[in-house]
Order: C-alpha cells, then sequence, then structure tokens
C-alpha cells in the first residue's frame, strides 16, 4: 500500500515531465527510422557480435572502429527481440527518452523544476535529436550515459562522496566504452567541480582515483589485453586519417551554419544569446543561475573549437561533415541555456527590488521577449518533427549553397501510414500540454502583471 502511494504521488508530481515524454514518444515512433551507410555498418557490426562475440565487421579481418559496448548492448536486444533496423532503432529510441528524463533531472539540479521541464521539452522534439533517436547510431547510447554520468557527478560533489565517484565513473567508462565523444562530459563536470571550491587536496585526488580508474581498467582490457593494440590506439581513429577532397574547401564558419539551418534553427540560437544577454541586464536578481551558464556556455565553445579545429583547420573529412555527430553532446547545454529564460523569467517577475516604471515596462519586454522565443522554438520544432516524418531523404549540410553534410534516407515516409500519422498528431497534442499545465501559474501572473501595466497601476 506504501509502495502504491509512493508511486502515485511520484506520477502526480511528474505529470508535466511524462506529458514531455510520452508526447515525444509517440512522436517518435512516428518518424523513420532513418538509414544511411553508417547504420548499416553499426548493424554489421552488432551481427558481428552476435555471430563471434566480437564487433567484427563481416569478417574477423576488420573489427569496428568505434569502441564495443554500444555494439554489445544492442546485440543483447537483438538477441531477446530480433535483429533488424527497426527493432534496434527501437532501443536507440529509448535511450533518447532516458536523456530527455536526465536533462530534465540536470537542468532540475541546477536551475530548478521549472527550467529543467523546459530544457527537457526543448532537448527532445530538437529535430537534431529526433533525427539521431531514430537512427541506428549509437551516439543517443553515450549521450544518455554521458548524462547519467554528469548527474551522478554533481551529486557526488555536493555531497564531497567517493562513493558516488565511483559510480559517476563507472557511467563514464561506459559512455567511453560506447563512443569517444563521452569525453566532453568531463568539461561541464570538471567546471562544476572549480565552481564547488575543493580545499582537502587528499580528498580531490581521491575522488578523482575512483573516478578515472574505471574507465582506465576497461580500456586497458579492451584496447590491450584483448585487442593487443595497446592504450594509445584510442588516437588511431580513422576520422583522423581521412582528409577533405582537394577540391573543397572548408569554411571556418562550417559548425554555424549546421547549428542554425539544421540543427537549432535561428530562434534557439537567438533564444541562447538572449538568455545569455539576460543576465547582463538583470544579473544582481539571479547571482547563481550565471554561474550554471557560464559552465554550459564554456562546455559549448570548448566542443565547437575542437569540432571546427578539426574539419577546417586540420581539413578532415568526418569532423567537417558529420558535425551532427561531432557537436552532439553540445545539444543538452544549448538546451539548458535557452531553457534558463523561463527561470530567470519567473525570478524577474517575482521580485521586488525593481520599483520603477521605466524598469518595470523592461521586466515587462524582456519576459515577453523570452516566452514569444520559447513558444517559437516548440512551434518550429513541432512543424520539423512533421515535416521529418513526411520525407525520404535529409541532409544536415555544413556549407550553404553546397551539398557538403550529413545525410540520411527514410525509405518508409508517413504518408504511407495513416495510423503512424494519427500517432503522430496524438503526441504533437500530448507533448504541449505538459508544458501548458506546470506553466499555468505563471500565465496567470503575467496576465494579471499585463492588466496592471495597462490600467497604470504599479507592478510588482
Amino acid at each position: 500500500m506504501l509502495c502504491k502511494d509512493v508511486v502515485k504521488k511520484l506520477i502526480i508530481e511528474n505529470i508535466p515531465l511524462l506529458g514531455v515524454v510520452v508526447g515525444v514518444m509517440l512522436i517518435s515512433i512516428s518518424i523513420g527510422p532513418f538509414q544511411n551507410w553508417d547504420t548499416d555498418y553499426e548493424f554489421r557490426a552488432v551481427m558481428g557480435v552476435i555471430k563471434w562475440d566480437m564487433p567484427y565487421v563481416d569478417s574477423f579481418s576488420r573489427i569496428a572502429n568505434q569502441p564495443p559496448l554500444g555494439f554489445q548492448i544492442e546485440a543483447l536486444f537483438f538477441r531477446i527481440f530480433g535483429a533488424s533496423i527497426p527493432v534496434g532503432t527501437l532501443l536507440v529510441t529509448l535511450f533518447g527518452l532516458g536523456s530527455t528524463i536526465f536533462a530534465y533531472l540536470i537542468g532540475k539540479k541546477l536551475y530548478g523544476k521549472s527550467t529543467g521541464l523546459v530544457a527537457a521539452a526543448l532537448f527532445a522534439l530538437n529535430p537534431w535529436e529526433l533525427v539521431l533517436t531514430r537512427s541506428f547510431l549509437i551516439d543517443a547510447q553515450y549521450l544518455f550515459l554521458s548524462l547519467v554520468c554528469l548527474y551522478v557527478g554533481i551529486f557526488a560533489i555536493n555531497k564531497d562522496s567517493i562513493k558516488l565517484a565511483l559510480v559517476s565513473g563507472v557511467f563514464f567508462a561506459a559512455a567511453f566504452l560506447t563512443k569517444f565523444f563521452a569525453v566532453y562530459i568531463l568539461i561541464p563536470l570538471l567546471l562544476y567541480y572549480v565552481y564547488s571550491k575543493p580545499k582537502n587536496p587528499i580528498r580531490v585526488l581521491s575522488k578523482l582515483t575512483v573516478f578515472i580508474l574505471p574507465m582506465l581498467v576497461c580500456s586497458l582490457l579492451w584496447y590491450q589485453v584483448i585487442l593487443g593494440q595497446g592504450l594509445l590506439y584510442i588516437f588511431h581513429h580513422t576520422d583522423f586519417i581521412s582528409l577533405n577532397d582537394p577540391k573543397m574547401v572548408p569554411s571556418y564558419t562550417f559548425v554555424a551554419t549546421f547549428l542554425l539551418n539544421e540543427s537549432l534553427g535561428y530562434f534557439f540560437v537567438i533564444a541562447v544569446a538572449f538568455s545569455l544577454l539576460f543576465y547582463f541586464l538583470f544579473r544582481k536578481e539571479f547571482p547563481k543561475i550565471y554561474i550554471f551558464d557560464l559552465i554550459c556556455l564554456g562546455t559549448i565553445v570548448l566542443i565547437l573549437i575542437v569540432n571546427t579545429v578539426l574539419g577546417a583547420g586540420l581539413n578532415l573529412n568526418v569532423p567537417y561533415h558529420d558535425a551532427i555527430k561531432y557537436d552532439y553532446s553540445a545539444l543538452p547545454f544549448f538546451c539548458f541555456i535557452a531553457a534558463s529564460l523561463f527561470g530567470k523569467s519567473s525570478i524577474l517577475f517575482n521580485s521586488t527590488k525593481v520599483k520603477t516604471k521605466l524598469k518595470n515596462l523592461l521586466i515587462f519586454a524582456v519576459i515577453i521577449t523570452s516566452a514569444l522565443l520559447l513558444v517559437a522554438i516548440v512551434i518550429v520544432d513541432v512543424f520539423d518533427a512533421h515535416i521529418l516524418s513526411l520525407s525520404d531523404y535529409l541532409l544536415f549540410y555544413v556549407q550553404i549553397n553546397q551539398n557538403n553534410g550529413y545525410n540520411f534516407f527514410n525509405y518508409s515516409p508517413i504518408s504511407q501510414h495513416i495510423v503512424l500519422m494519427n500517432i503522430q498528431y496524438t503526441g504533437l497534442v500530448i507533448f504541449p500540454s505538459g508544458l501548458l499545465w506546470a506553466s499555468r501559474h505563471k500565465f496567470y501572473g503575467l496576465f494579471k502583471l499585463i492588466h496592471r501595466w495597462i490600467s497604470g497601476k504599479k507592478a510588482l
């Protein structure tokens, strides 16, 4: 009885999040699966695990150019439910939903419950996320494990716990042994640790040791003992060998082109910029939030710089064309900064320090702009989600007016399936319902503010 009460309470408290997760799940089911050369390659690697217990691609002489854990997990799923691209894509979608939940939990821990919910919604419905969670690729797996690592790591830092540091390290090892891009999660974790101002050098060394040890042990076991190549084999990836065609001159703005046009979109990027500007306008009202914004911004900048240097500076083919993968780790942090507009607006709305009419007018303008930007992002993403389901070919291009980028094929567009179309419409209705329910009190307060401002009474 007590267990039922706890479950019931947990469900009631998380109705908005359930609305987001269920809505996105229905939308995702109606999209894809998307396929390309990489999905075919990874499928063959998983079949190699099933056939030979190792991620061999087609034969013993060809080991997959990625770490083994992601393929092992997918092989286990195949053994239970059958081996096919659609079945494997379902597993990837589940990892994507898990990432949505942990984006909520991390956002809630850093910024507050409302911001966490908005961050999860922006993350889950983003075209970038939708496509990668409807493709048989290991990217969604490593990002999920990375976010779990970050979430547990934040608790380990706050509680100064060596045991939690070890748990976080285990998830980092799992993420790293799924895909090397998991190393990017060390950036926000390190920045947050510096922010916590650790004072005991012995304690710092102990937590660092237990955190890094699982990754070192697992990597040595795989690369040294099993493959016999040595730990430095990590740096011998084929992505760092192949150069761009001599006729192709990568622009240093290729990452910006990808973000503005194909993945985030202009409204999203403007919202991130406006969120950062928000702090400088009213920094005295939320002295702690800006630290988390800076941590997210630092993570984003470093990830994008690495991709730019590899793709344009070193003229490497894969980092240039595959920005959708190389920058994927930055997506949750874009969402946290954009979603913090909601939390900042709430704090500003409830502030009692501002009294002048000019400042009241400025607050009103900033809050309305923030709301419009967030609503615009959701509307555009809903439209893009529908377009994705209708498309039989996608190109995430990295240079304007050129067919350079990462492409996908959809061999069963939704237009051929009326049932899937109805499922998508149901998801599109459920998804915003969670956000509207969580924001109902904020809307009521905003309407009261507008009424007071129009009537000439003192607001706030």
